[in-house]
C-alpha cells in the first residue's frame, strides 16, 4: 500500500526566532519546530541535554516511604528480594537495584519469572520462595501494578511490597502495597511520566544513595531504548548520557556483548541497541530463562562474560530461526483467512507457537500492514498473546472493553500482553474489530510518512549533517529527520547489493549524491524506465568515505511517468 506523505509546513517567523537566538540554521530550527519545540530555553535544553536537568526522584509518589522502608530493613538486617521482568528493561532494572542494595550492605535475593512457564508479573512461585528464604521485603521492578491478589497474599505472610513500575494501572486501581513508585499515576506536577521501568528503578536507586548515579547510565540507556519509550524529556537525557557511558563501559558483560555484536567502540547509536544488543539480551528470556542475561550484566570476570555473551548470541540465532518460521505461517494465515475490509485488527492464533517471539512478530506484521496485530499461542484450553497497536488505537483501552473475556492483561497504549480461554477467542476477535471499526478511519490504517521539509540537493552539506546530529539520539518520539526532494533522476546505473539493497547516484542536473535503499532492489528496473522520481530520505554519515561526506538513506520513492 502506498504511503501518505505528510510534509510539515514551514514556520518562517519561528524559524527566524530560534535560528537567531541559538545561532543555528533555519533548517535545524524547523526540525526543532516539527518536534514541537517552540521555546528558546526548551530548544537549548533539547540540543544540550544535561544530567542537572533531571527532576528529583522524590517528586515520585511514595518515594520517601519506600526509602524509609529500605533503611528499616537495613537496620533490622531483614532479607530483601527483587522481582523483575524477563526483558531488557526488567533485567537491567534488577541489575541496578541489586548492585545498589548490595553496596548498602544487603545480600539481595532476586527472581526473574520464566516467560512461558510462569508468565509476566508476580506469581505463586515467588510467594513460596519468599517464605522459604525468610524475605521480609519484596521490591518489584518493571511489573507489579496489576498484581492485586499476589500483593495481598504477601501482606498476609508478613512480607511488605514496594512496587516500582511504569505500566498503566488497570481501571486506575492499584494493589495494596506499602509503596508504589510509578510515574504514570503520580502527582500531576511530576515533570516526566514516560520513564521506562529501568528509569523508575534508577530514580529509586538515586533516591536511596541521595545522588545521581552516572555509573549506571549504560544499563539505564539499554533498558530505556529497548522498551521503546519516547526519547524525549528525561529519557532523552538518560539515553544521550548513557550512550556516552556505553562507549567506555567498565562492565565485562557489556564489553563482551559489544564485541560479539561486532560494534565499533568509539560510537553507539540507539539502532545499535535496538538491533544488535537488545535482541541478544532479550533472547535469554524469550528462548530460555532471563538469568543468563542478568548474570552477564553482573559478571565480574572477562572469562565469565565472554562465555555468557556466546550463549546469548546462540540463543539469539535460535530465536531468529523460530521467528522466521512463525512469521511465514502467519503470512500464509493472513493471505488465506483475513478479509481486510472486515478486519482492521489482525488476530492470529495457533497451537504450539513459541510464546517468546509473539511480540516481535506482532510488531513486524503491524509495521507491514499498519493495523493493530494480535498473536496468540494456544495450548489446551488457554491462549497467551501479545498485541502491538498503531496510533489512534489504544490497545489497553480496547482490552478494558474485553475484560470479561480475558483472563488477565497489562501493558501500554501501543503494546500489551494477555491470556484468554480458547472458547472466548472468536468473541475477542469480533469485539476488537468492532472497536476498531468505531475508532479507526481509513486514513488511520493507511501507512504514512511524516516528512520534515522539502529540500533541494543544493541545500545538503556536511554542516547540515552536523546540525542533524545535534537531534540525536533518535527513537520513539524523536524520529530521524526526513527530507523530500522531487524530480530527481539517475546519474548512473543502479546496483543491487547484498540483502536486496539498492545503491544509486541521484541528481537534479546540478548536484549529485549517493543514495541507498534497503529492501528496494526490486525497484532497479523501474527506475531505469521513468523520466524522474521523488525521494524521501535521511541524511547519514558515509562512515569514513573520504570522497563523499554523507549518503541519502532512502525511506520511500515515488516513480514518475515512464519514458515513452
Amino acid at each position: 500500500m502506498p504511503r501518505i506523505w505528510n510534509i510539515a509546513l514551514n514556520n518562517r517567523a519561528l524559524q527566524k526566532k530560534l535560528s537567531t537566538a541559538l545561532n543555528i540554521s533555519p533548517f535545524l530550527a524547523q526540525l526543532l519546530i516539527n518536534r514541537h519545540i517552540y521555546d528558546i530555553k526548551e530548544a537549548k535544553d533539547f540540543l544540550n541535554p544535561s544530567l542537572s536537568s533531571l527532576s528529583s526522584p522524590f517528586l515520585l509518589t511514595d518515594m520517601e516511604a519506600a526509602c524509609q522502608r529500605i533503611k528499616k530493613a537495613l537496620t533490622h538486617k531483614e532479607k530483601v528480594m527483587i522481582f523483575g521482568d524477563y526483558d531488557v528493561d526488567g533485567i537491567s532494572s534488577v541489575a541496578i537495584l541489586k548492585s545498589v542494595l548490595d553496596s548498602l550492605g544487603f545480600s539481595t535475593h532476586y527472581y526473574l519469572p520464566h516467560r512461558i512457564n510462569e508468565g509476566y508479573g508476580l506469581n505463586s512461585n515467588v510467594l513460596k520462595i519468599a517464605k522459604q528464604n525468610n524475605i521480609k521485603l519484596l521490591i518489584t521492578v518493571d511489573c507489579g501494578i496489576s498484581n492485586f491478589s499476589e500483593v495481598e497474599e504477601l501482606k498476609r505472610e508478613g512480607i511488605d511490597v514496594i512496587i516500582t513500575d511504569h505500566h498503566l494501572p488497570v481501571d486506575s486501581r492499584t494493589p495494596a502495597a506499602l509503596a508504589i513508585i510509578n510515574p504514570r499515576q503520580t502527582k500531576k506536577d511530576t515533570p516526566y511520566k514516560n520513564l521506562a521501568g529501568v528509569g523508575v528503578a534508577y530514580k529509586f536507586a538515586c533516591a536511596l544513595l541521595e545522588k545521581e548515579l552516572e555509573e549506571y547510565l549504560d544499563l539505564v540507556c539499554l533498558g530505556t531504548v529497548a522498551d521503546s519509550v519516547p526519547l524525549l524529556g528525561e529519557n532523552r537525557i538518560i539515553v544521550k548520557k548513557g550512550l556516552e557511558k556505553l562507549i567506555n563501559t567498565c562492565r565485562p558483560g557489556l564489553k563482551a556483548l559489544i564485541e560479539i555484536g561486532g560494534l565499533k567502540k568509539d560510537y553507539f547509536s540507539t539502532c545499535d541497541i535496538a538491533y544488535i544488543l537488545a535482541p541478544r539480551i532479550n533472547a535469554s528470556g524469550r528462548i530460555d530463562t532471563a538469568y543468563r542475561a542478568l548474570k552477564l550484566f553482573l559478571a565480574s570476570s572477562k572469562e565469565e562474560a565472554e562465555e555468557l555473551a556466546k550463549e546469548l548470541n546462540h540463543l539469539n540465532y535460535l530465536r531468529q530461526r523460530i521467528e522466521e518460521d512463525i512469521l511465514e505461517e502467519a503470512r500464509i494465515m493472513i493471505e488465506r483467512d483475513i478479509n481486510f475490509k472486515e478486519n482492521k485488527v489482525i488476530v492470529l492464533a495457533k497451537d504450539g507457537w513459541h510464546e517468546g517471539v509473539l511480540g516481535i512478530i506482532a510488531s513486524r506484521i503491524k509495521n507491514m500492514l499498519n493495523r493493530p496485530t494480535v498473536m496468540i499461542s494456544l495450548k489446551e484450553k488457554e491462549g497467551r498473546g501479545s498485541a502491538r497497536s498503531i496510533e489512534n488505537f489504544h490497545i489497553m483501552e480496547a482490552f478494558l472493553e474485553c475484560r470479561d473475556i480475558l483472563k488477565n492483561f497489562g501493558g501500554h497504549p501501543l503494546a500489551a500482553g494477555f491470556s484468554i480461554l480458547r472458547e472466548n477467542l472468536e468473541r475477542f476477535k469480533e469485539r476488537l474489530n468492532r472497536l476498531a471499526e468505531e475508532k479507526l478511519t481509513p486514513q488511520d490504517i493507511q501507512p504514512s510518512l511524516n516528512i520534515d521539509m522539502q529540500i533541494g540537493l543544493k541545500d545538503l552539506s556536511p554542516q547540515l549533517l552536523e546540525e542533524i546530529k545535534l537531534l540525536e539520539p533518535f527513537g520513539e518520539g524523536n524520529p530521524p529527520a526526513l527530507f523530500y526532494t522531487p524530480s530527481l533522476s539517475l546519474r548512473a546505473e543502479p546496483v543491487v547489493l547484498n540483502k536486496d539493497t539498492l545503491k544509486l547516484w541521484v541528481t537534479d542536473g546540478n548536484f549529485t549524491y549517493p543514495a541507498i535503499g534497503f529492501n528496494m532492489g526490486h525497484l532497479k528496473d523501474y527506475l531505469n524506465k521513468v523520466e524522474f522520481f521523488d525521494l524521501v530520505y535521511c541524511l547519514q554519515d558515509s562512515k569514513g568515505n573520504n570522497f563523499e561526506k554523507f549518503v541519502l538513506k532512502i525511506e520511500d520513492i515515488r516513480l514518475g511517468p515512464f519514458v515513452s
